[in-house]
Order: C-alpha cells, then sequence, then structure tokens
C-alpha cells in the first residue's frame, strides 16, 4: 500500500515503524481509558512479521509530516467464508475528523476485496464511539462473537 489522503501518506509498515506504530495504538488506548495489553490483545503490534506479512496479512502506517499518526491492518481468519479481521485502526486525537478513517477504512475494504476476500469481521469496544460510528455507518452488522476480552462489540460486512 502507498497512498495519499490530503497531506497523509498511507504506506505499508516497515520494521522502523514497530515502536512509534506501537506508541499510536497505546496513546489512542488509554486516551479512551482502555488496556496496553502486550502480552495479550497487542502482541501482533509488536510482532507485525509473524501475526501479518507471515499470513499474508498487511499492516499500515500514516504518517503526516514523517511522524506515525495511525495505524490499519487486516489478517485472514478461520471463520466465516473466506474472511479476515480488520485490527488495530487507530488515529491520533490531532488528525480525528478530517475524513481520515473513512479513507481507510473504504481503502481496507478495497484491498480486501481485491485479494478475493468475501467476508470482513471487526471487534472494537463501545467507548471507541467514532469507531462504532463508522463501522455501522459503512454497512457492517452486530454480531455476538466478540473474542478479545477489552472489546464488547463485533461487526461482520460481506463483500
Amino acid at each position: 500500500m502507498f497512498s495519499y489522503y490530503k497531506d497523509y501518506l498511507i504506506r505499508d509498515w516497515k520494521e522502523s515503524d514497530r515502536l512509534d506504530a506501537a506508541k499510536v495504538i497505546e496513546t489512542v488506548l488509554k486516551e479512551y481509558g482502555l488496556p496496553w495489553q502486550p502480552e495479550e490483545a497487542d502482541q501482533d503490534v509488536l510482532a507485525i512479521e509473524q501475526f501479518y506479512l507471515a499470513v499474508e496479512g498487511e499492516f499500515w502506517v500514516v504518517e503526516h509530516q514523517s511522524e506515525i499518526v495511525g495505524t490499519a491492518a487486516y489478517y485472514p481468519i478461520l471463520k466465516g467464508n473466506n474472511a479476515v479481521e480488520i485490527r488495530k485502526m487507530y488515529l491520533l486525537p490531532q488528525v480525528r475528523g478530517k475524513g481520515l478513517g473513512k479513507y481507510l477504512l473504504k481503502a481496507l475494504e478495497t484491498t480486501i476485496k481485491d485479494r478475493g476476500y468475501q467476508e470482513i469481521f471487526i471487534e472494537t469496544a463501545s467507548l471507541l464511539k467514532e469507531a462504532v460510528k463508522l463501522y455501522e455507518d459503512y454497512g457492517y452488522q452486530p454480531i455476538t462473537e466478540v473474542e478479545t476480552k477489552r472489546c464488547d462489540r463485533a461487526y461482520i460486512k460481506g463483500l
């Protein structure tokens, strides 16, 4: 992935991004009072190669003025019908409200569909009100199968 949205660069993660990408996610979680869990729900952020790249998933970072300000990712999962899970879609507060989240979600959906997948699953927490609204506005349907401890909502969307 390599694209621009306004003056934001969306690109594939590289090894030198590891700590900066993790810091974005940790910062946003703490902002909403959610725990950063590097041994549990967030272990994938510290092992992108294993959790995303080795299974033909993708992990993107969002750069603004050479600083990482957001992340977005997906990987194939063994449930549903030829499905992936969108994960780690986080934006720092200073870059929210500019349409970037909508752009990222559309770019993820397009990439996922182009790679032949048929369903997308997403888990999130009710506290992440902007994320919940975004997913629901874009046609994600609530389901009851929540697997991540800090999440209390799950969604599915067919492509």
